[in-house]
Order: structure tokens, then sequence, then C-alpha cells
């Protein structure tokens, strides 16, 4: 079921070799451009249009009102309830402990630089609605906002038809344990649109005021509309469809692996499942459990369609350290390690946007309940871009002070330096204030 890359032997770089899905961004975010375009200039009517031709719902008004998320709370299976409180509860002890505390260096005596740590104003939270649900993202997205002390959240996600053009019944429920009552029915690249524009309307259910940051996972068109808007607002990373990358030997269990590679699979046609290993073996294995695996799952066709794509695969490696090499090549989403001693190998990992440790941490545990994020780079993102958390929300701002003493003492310096750069009026800045 999975297509073999033996690279045995081999000390090309793999960037180019590995498994990837093949999709451009870049030409996504030129067929979108229209769509942004457009609900940057007509605001409601554009959001209108693009709604019911991509999600084949009529919009009356865009803001849900704030009774339907309130009966959404209070229509919660008491199972489903309960699980989302613990989500909610294990991700805030996680994420409080992510907050920045104001640091003030005394760099001389009479020169001080502080820096603090803000939190933006108003957030948009993207929340995706296509083949599955995900109340769980809620949580994910809307506690380190709150942790990190943003003023205003705004949620954003997909109508529904079975839900009355509303999202998701779930999705509002979660936003009403969260205390979120600003919740508009817009999905895809409009939303995004919505988000960094703003729309006007002639009443408060078709008003969105624009947002400093937006921020969760969704389909490529959604990547591509925030990677249009970065600069007219702030963005996490660009997290497209779901991958997991699983480094193992022969220690590991295949049914785990495969089930691991089965989870991410459901996710979407387009999600990549990836095993790096040493051992032939255990590959025999994972093949073996995999068909009657996939057979019985819920979501087989799309599971299978995911396995067999370009996208996901099985690499064959010499041993542990040309697999270490791989996977920080590949720079996973989900990266988990089912070797032995699976802690040190994880502690040497070098690019991935979370690491699970052992059998006994799957992925799936970190999308719901680990404490940790699950809006994380994906498409090799992970190289330079880090997974959701407080540190999204909050802003580095330098406050420097310096009396009259420390500006003398380091005067000269100033000047020499603006002089050397062709900036005179630099230096007589400082100057003027010594009467020269």
């Amino acid at each position: 079921m999975l297509k073999l890359t033996d690279l045995r032997g081999s000390r090309r770089d793999p960037r180019g070799i590995l498994p990837r899905a093949q999709l451009d961004v870049s030409v996504a975010v030129e067929r979108i451009r229209p769509v942004v375009e457009a609900v940057h200039q007509r605001g409601f009517a554009a959001i209108q249009e693009a709604t019911s031709r991509f999600d084949g719902v009529e919009l009356t008004r865009l803001r849900v009102p704030k009774e339907a998320i309130t009966a959404a709370g209070e229509a919660l299976e008491p199972e489903i309830r309960e699980a989302l409180l613990e989500s909610i509860k294990r991700a805030r002890k996680v994420h409080r402990d992510q907050r920045r505390s104001d640091v003030t260096t005394q760099v001389v005596d009479g020169g001080t630089v502080t820096e603090r740590w803000v939190p933006v104003e108003r957030v948009g939270l993207y929340v995706p609605g296509g083949l599955a649900v995900y109340p769980s993202t809620v949580v994910m997205n809307v506690v380190p906002a709150q942790e990190a002390g943003v003023d205003a959240l705004v949620v954003a996600s997909p109508p529904q038809k079975e839900n009355g053009g509303l999202p998701d019944a779930r999705v509002l429920a979660a936003c009403a344990l969260l205390g979120v009552d600003e919740v508009y029915s817009v999905g895809g690249a409009q939303a995004v649109a919505m988000l960094g524009y703003g729309s006007d309307g002639a009443d408060e259910g078709d008003r969105c005021e624009p947002v400093d940051v937006i921020t969760g996972p969704g389909n490529i068109w959604v990547t591509a509309a925030k990677r249009l808007l970065q600069g007219t607002v702030g963005i996490d990373a660009e997290a497209g469809p779901t991958e997991i990358a699983i480094l193992a030997d022969e220690t590991a269990d295949p049914r785990h692996v495969a089930a691991d590679l089965i989870s991410q699979a459901e996710h979407d046609p387009l999600a990549a499942s990836v095993l790096v290993t040493d051992s032939e073996a255990l590959i025999a294995s994972v093949e073996a459990a995999l068909a009657p695996m996939v057979a019985a799952t819920k979501h087989a066709e799309r599971v299978r369609t995911s396995l067999t794509g370009e996208q996901s695969g099985v690499v064959l490696v010499d041993d542990l350290e040309q697999g270490l090499a791989v996977v920080d090549a590949y720079a996973a989403e989900h990266l988990e390690i089912q070797t032995r001693d699976a802690r040190q190998w994880a502690m040497r990992v070098r690019n991935a946007g979370a690491i699970f440790v052992g059998a006994w941490s799957p992925v799936s545990l970190g999308d719901y309940a680990a404490g940790s994020n699950h809006v994380l780079p994906t498409a090799g993102c992970a190289r330079h871009s880090s997974g959701l958390s407080v540190q999204s929300f909050l802003r580095g701002i330098h406050v420097i002070e310096y009396d009259e003493a420390a500006l003398k003492d380091v005067a000269k310096h100033v000047v020499t330096l603006a002089n050397a750069e062709d900036l005179p009026a630099h230096g007589e800045a400082v100057q003027v204030r010594f009467g020269r």
C-alpha cells in the first residue's frame, strides 16, 4: 500500500526525494486572489457570493447570534462536554507556563532597556469544517490567545447546511465553554479576507472589524489566503493538509505504527503519512497490518487515497542516524519516535512541529488532550516556524531609558557610527543635547 523510497547508501540531500504532496501554494494564491480582493472591496456582499459558490449556503448574516452559541453549549452531549473541559484544563496548564515576564536590563548606570511582552488587541481564529469538524481546534486556538491576554477573540468557521447555515454545533459549544461569543459563519479564503480586511454592513450581524493576527489550520485555499494577507495581518504559519512522520526501528509495534499512519490519513485524501525505518521486517509487518485496519476503518476510501498518494510512503534507511537526518529534512508537522531509547533520539531532532516520544504518546493524544497545541506548521515549514503558542499572540517591545550621564558616556560612539554610515543628523541629535 505504501510506496517505498530506498535511501540506503545514499548521501544525497533527501529533501528532493522524500514523499511530499505537490501543493503549489503560489498557484492557489492567484486562484483565490479575486475572492480576497472582492471581500476587501465589497465586504458582506462578496462574502455572501463566495459562501454560496463554495459552501452551497445562502448567508443572511455573518455573525452567529449569541443565543445560538449559548444553546449549543447547553445541548452538548455530557461526554463530549467532559472531554472538552479536560482538554481545556490541560491546555491551560501548558500554555499558562509559556507566558513571558517583562525583563529590565541595566546596561550601564543610568541606562536600562526593558523588554515588555504585550498581547495583540484582536485576533481571528480559524476553525476548519470540511471533511471533518474540529471543536478541539477551538480549544487550541482560543486557550493560548486567552492566556496571552488578548482583548478580543473572533472565531470563523464554515457554515454547515445541516445546522441551518451556522458552524457545526460542537464548534459553537466549544466557543460557549471558552466564553467566546464573537463567531462568524464564514469559511475558506473569504473568511481569511473578512478577518484581515473586515466587513461593513447595515447591522451588527453583517459587520466584522479587522483583526491583528489570524491563526488556525485549513485547506490549501485558507493557507493561500493567509499568505496573501500576511503583512496586512500577522499569521501563525502556513498550516495546510496534515502530516505524520514516524521514525521507528525493529522494536516498534507494527499495529501501533499502522494505526498512527491511518489516524492522520483519515483527515484528508491529501494528508501525508510517512514511515522512516531501518527495518525491512517492520515494513513488512506494518504493510500486513495496514490492509485489514484500513478496510475496517470508517473513512476507508479517504484513508486509502491518502496512504497511496504521492505524499505518503515508507523511507528505508541504513540506520537511525540516517533516519534522524531524513526526518529533520522532512520537518514533519507531527513526528513520532518509536525506537529503543526514544527520548534520546527525540531530543536530537531539530525540525518538527511537535514530537511524540515512545509507544504511549501517539499523535492522537496531542490532537486532543496532551496539553500541547495541535495547530502546527506543515509542508516543511517546521524548519523555520513554530506551532501555535502564547508567543504567537505577544509582541516584544523594547523600552529604552537613559539619563543624561549615561547618554553623555556613550555619545562619542553614537556619533562615530552615525558618521560612518553617512547619517550625520543622527549624531547631531545626540550632540545638540550637550550644547554642541
